[in-house]
């Protein structure tokens, strides 16, 4: 068939055509935004999952349903970066949010307040101690300037939040991968939102990230479980899947045989990337707009080989040997979640030299903890991909420290 007309779309963050299995998440968020501009609070979220089950996507879909309801999105993906790049990030897209809300020209009170924080929020000393400003809006005294990340996003978002409310609008924060915001900045975002939740704001703080920040969340602050809910989102269920496939195919006139679809969802086990990079390959193969069990099988070698050499290998090749030998290991046990005392017997060392190693595949968001003392990986089938990409498993020498002089 026409890879013109290819339906399918396994690009990071891409929607698909038909976005399937996730209408409870939309439906939350489009209450949340709803009842906070009426004035009444409502938990605000962040969804956990693993990677490849569509939270980028899911986040996409919040944006477009808050810009629709007539909200400002403050939307980025974060990174390990200073709070003060972190300051600067929010304070660009907060500047360009209010703008919106209201042309500066038109500002009231309110509205020039939360430009006067916000300009607080941004002054920074450089090393010569002077100072400088990222627009010339002069900065509050006493707001946005404490010199606390906390204190100063609380100042900012109360600020901004009252300006929304008297637009009639609201500001929606989506952030995306929040496992690698730093505790400070969590925390910052995570005691703002409560302050804006205890005014009746039209403010939320909406983010995406690995299974592991439900747990950061509440090591940054006691009161996040209250503050927020953490739905996780999985592999599609088989019925969801089967849609998913064949959804897209029927819009361009394809039709899968039954046995055909079986098998895809088989291979891909419900994974919402894994669908659409099967489907893909799928639609290349394929001939007269009917997909049969053979075109699967097929296409299941392209598939994998695609899999291998962009999904999961960019994960791998950041690895070092001896982190590579820890997860290498892990495939070794299983699919299922290992504890880390069995993954270092096989590596001939004990839990606590590789306590470390095992800290910083979490760091790097290729491992997460489900529960005390196992880890588990981020990836889908990372432990099948391991097992292709290192066929065997080569136990790194201990590294022995010189004996002092």
């Amino acid at each position: 068939m026409d890879n013109l007309d290819n339906p399918y779309t396994p690009n990071a963050g891409a929607s698909p055509e038909a976005l399937i299995g996730r209408d409870d998440q939309t439906a939350s968020f489009e209450v949340l935004l709803r009842r906070l501009q009426r004035g009444r609070s409502e938990q605000s979220m962040i969804i956990t999952g693993l990677r490849g089950v569509g939270k980028t996507v899911l986040l996409n879909r919040f944006e477009q349903i808050a810009r629709g309801a007539g909200w400002e999105v403050v939307e980025f993906e974060a990174s390990k970066h200073e709070d003060r790049k972190f300051r600067q990030a929010l304070f660009s897209q907060l500047k360009a949010a209010l703008l919106r809300l209201s042309p500066r020209a038109r500002w009231t009170a309110r509205g020039r307040r939360a430009a006067e924080v916000l300009s607080a929020f941004a002054v920074s000393v450089d090393q010569q101690g002077t100072w400088s400003m990222s627009w010339d809006v002069p900065p509050a005294e006493g707001l946005g300037d404490h010199g606390d990340l906390g204190m100063d996003l609380t100042d900012v978002l109360t600020a901004i939040g009252e300006a929304a409310a008297e637009e009639g609008k609201g500001v929606a924060i989506l952030i995306d991968e929040v496992q690698f915001l730093a505790a400070t900045q969590l925390e910052a975002l995570i005691q703002s939102i409560h302050k804006t939740v205890q005014r009746k704001l039209p403010v939320t703080f909406v983010g995406a990230g690995l299974p592991q920040i439900a747990e950061l969340a509440g090591d940054a602050k006691s009161y996040a479980e209250r503050l927020f809910t953490f739905p996780r989102i999985d592999s599609l269920d088989d019925a969801d899947a089967r849609t998913a496939l064949t959804e897209p195919a029927a819009a361009e006139g394809a039709v899968y045989d039954g046995d055909a679809v079986d098998l895809a969802v088989d291979i891909t086990r419900g994974y919402p990337y894994f669908i659409q990079e099967l489907g893909y390959q799928v639609w290349n193969i394929a001939r007269n707009n009917r997909i049969t069990r053979e075109d699967v099988t097929l296409a299941q070698e392209a598939y994998e080989a695609k899999l291998d050499s962009s999904f999961f290998r960019v994960r791998l090749d950041r690895a070092t040997p001896l982190q590579t030998a820890y997860m290498r290991a892990m495939a070794e046990l299983g699919p299922e979640p290992q504890k880390a005392s069995d993954v270092a017997r096989l590596l001939e060392r004990d839990s606590t030299q590789l306590g470390p190693t095992r800290a910083e595949l979490i760091e790097m968001g290729l491992l997460y903890t489900p529960e005390h003392g196992y880890a588990a990986f981020t990836v889908p089938d990372f432990d099948k991909f391991m097992l292709r990409a290192v066929p065997k498993l080569e136990v790194p020498p201990v590294q022995r420290r010189r004996p002092k002089i």
